[in-house]
């Protein structure tokens, strides 16, 4: 069975120098307009989490949630955390750095799904 959060090697190493700059971060992924459908990170004592949110899984130690109502769009995918280089959401941390996470996705089959 595939995991159903996964993130690049280079996406690891990019979140382990934000931790030596920030201390402990904290993902989310909301869904809503403008930057929503991008994964955002922030400085773990810099955002709450809300009882709409679900925890999907960790990326070098850092808590990466989902809103529940992109839960239920995404729950049959496999979610691929990278990164690139250009300006994401003015809020994340990785912007000041002239990066980005991406999020890519694979459809998981019947046999490797996780409702």
């Amino acid at each position: 069975m595939n995991p159903q959060l996964v993130v690049t090697e280079e996406a690891r190493n990019f979140v382990q120098m934000l931790k030596s700059k920030h201390g402990q971060l904290i993902f989310h992924l909301s869904g809503g307009c403008c930057d929503g459908s991008t994964p955002m990170c922030y400085q773990e004592s810099d955002f709450l989490i809300g009882s709409s949110d679900r925890k999907l899984g960790e990326i070098e130690g850092c808590s990466f949630y989902i809103h529940v109502n992109q839960y239920e769009y995404w729950k049959n995918s496999q979610l691929i955390i990278d990164i690139s280089n250009g300006r994401g959401g003015v809020f994340s941390l990785e912007s000041a750095e002239g990066k980005r996470f991406m999020l890519q996705s694979n459809i998981l089959s019947h046999d490797e799904n996780r409702p």
